[in-house]
């Protein structure tokens, strides 16, 4: 899987772009705020239909515009073209010429794993970002995911609009329990499948790049212990007393246990960062792994934030993409990308907005 093309319109800090790009290592060079992770934050937009840096479609909006536009051509099994246009009262999205009425019809279409300052968030951040993780990872390779947690975040805000009622209807309650627990208890499941598959690989990704100085551990800690429909039912009276659902997959936790102890807590800022890789790479080898080829891997500007051993921990993945004539876009304000890629690298130089192919 490859990006073919990128165009941009009004996008962060570019008002025009039209790139064409091969399979390959791509290196965006240039000084910082000039536009290069701009660039990996279009494409994975493509790919994810959200920002890696938290933001909406507003903050992505080009100063004194009102709307932007990004599109691409995305070559895997097929060719598509995707188109993306964000205004404050109009959004559009469309595959091959045709409107996108459901996500579940697109996303899938194009794949990307990044690796940014960002990703500290999955260590020292709040369990939301955690189970965006987790759920992110089971919507590239379950095709019902999505569906069964958009099912889960209906009855969760509906059955919540009715416990912030005086007096809520009990009929309808019990509805929303019901499915509520439907949804819930499939949520769970999946999820621990994943973690239980997955861990292997984000352990071992984080041995490789601690030159096995650092074991990591991954626990998935659902909020509901046994039986969902019992535990809703015991909860009603701490319900009553906070207005909202107090039990269920939006409490869930993904522990990330580093030598035994909770990576937050004792971890250093190295190792939290090692951890944050680790996981990254995990998720990159497992959707390689399921899928049969790598995703597109975006690598912002991180490799001079590690040592020569951290940053050989990155090979054998970036020899996978080589291998599979996959896509790799690195930004950097040096060249220090790994040496054993020197001879296989595509530069590009970024300036105010403006990307330039360098011999």
């Amino acid at each position: 899987m490859h990006l073919a093309h990128l165009r941009l319109r009004d996008f962060r800090n570019y008002a025009r772009l039209d790139a064409d790009f091969s399979p390959g290592f791509h290196l965006l060079l240039g000084d910082n705020a000039q536009g290069k992770t701009n660039i990996l934050e279009a494409i994975y937009l493509i790919a994810t239909l959200r920002s890696f840096r938290g933001v909406g479609g507003a903050q992505m909006i080009r100063r004194g515009q009102s709307a932007y536009f990004v599109g691409g051509v995305v070559v895997g099994r097929g060719e598509h073209e995707v188109k993306l246009y964000w205004s404050a009262r109009e959004r559009k999205l469309s595959l091959d010429g045709r409107p996108v009425r459901k996500l579940t019809d697109y996303l899938g279409v194009a794949r990307a794993v990044v690796f940014c300052t960002e990703d500290l968030q999955l260590v020292k951040g709040p369990a939301r970002s955690r189970r965006r993780f987790l759920d992110l990872l089971l919507s590239q390779t379950v095709p019902a995911y999505l569906a069964l947690r958009q099912r889960y975040a209906l009855a969760l805000r509906s059955r919540n609009s009715l416990l912030k009622q005086p007096a809520p209807d009990a009929v309808a309650l019990d509805g929303f329990s019901r499915e509520l627990v439907s949804a819930g208890e499939s949520l769970i499941r999946l999820r621990a499948e994943l973690v239980r598959k997955f861990s292997p690989l984000a352990t071992l990704a984080c041995q490789r790049i601690s030159n096995q100085d650092e074991e990591l551990r991954l626990e998935y800690r659902p909020s509901v212990r046994e039986d969902f429909g019992v535990e809703l039912a015991q909860s009603r009276a701490q319900e009553r007393l906070y207005r909202t659902t107090v039990v269920g997959p939006h409490r869930d936790e993904l522990q990330l246990l580093l030598n035994d102890c909770p990576a937050a807590q004792f971890g250093s800022e190295g190792q939290k960062r090692t951890v944050a890789i680790g996981l990254k790479l995990g998720q990159a080898e497992y959707l390689t792994g399921f899928h049969g080829a790598p995703p597109v891997l975006l690598i912002d500007d991180i490799m001079g934030e590690l040592d020569a051993k951290r940053r050989a921990g990155f090979l054998p993945l970036l020899e996978l993409a080589r291998q599979s004539r996959g896509q790799v876009f690195m930004t950097a304000t040096e060249e220090n990308w790994p040496r054993e890629l020197g001879g296989n690298l595509q530069r590009w130089g970024v300036r105010e907005g403006t990307l330039q192919s360098q011999a």
